[in-house]
């Protein structure tokens, strides 16, 4: 099962960066030489409640899901930057 992060959207694409292990072949460099595997999914296949930041499980069979915990998580963290930032 692989886990993506919706990061944008660019056109009828979402652009997913994969959550899991790196693997070596398609990667894009950021900052301190981070590999990232992006990928772009087609906003008609993705689940109605899908956002930026949002969390996706994509089983073996390609379906795709959102991870609701994680997706909570994830954005309460940030919040919780965020706040920190203008204390």
């Amino acid at each position: 099962m692989r886990k993506l992060s919706i990061d944008r959207f660019e056109g009828n694409f979402a652009i997913c960066e994969e959550l899991a292990d790196q693997e070596a072949g398609v990667k894009k460099t950021r900052a301190k030489n981070k590999e990232v595997r992006l990928f772009g999914i087609e906003t008609k296949e993705l689940p109605g409640d899908a956002a930026e930041g949002t969390i996706l499980l994509i089983d073996d069979e390609g379906r795709i899901s959102v991870d609701l915990d994680e997706t909570k998580q994830r954005r309460a963290a940030l919040k919780k930057k965020q706040d920190a930032l203008w204390e």
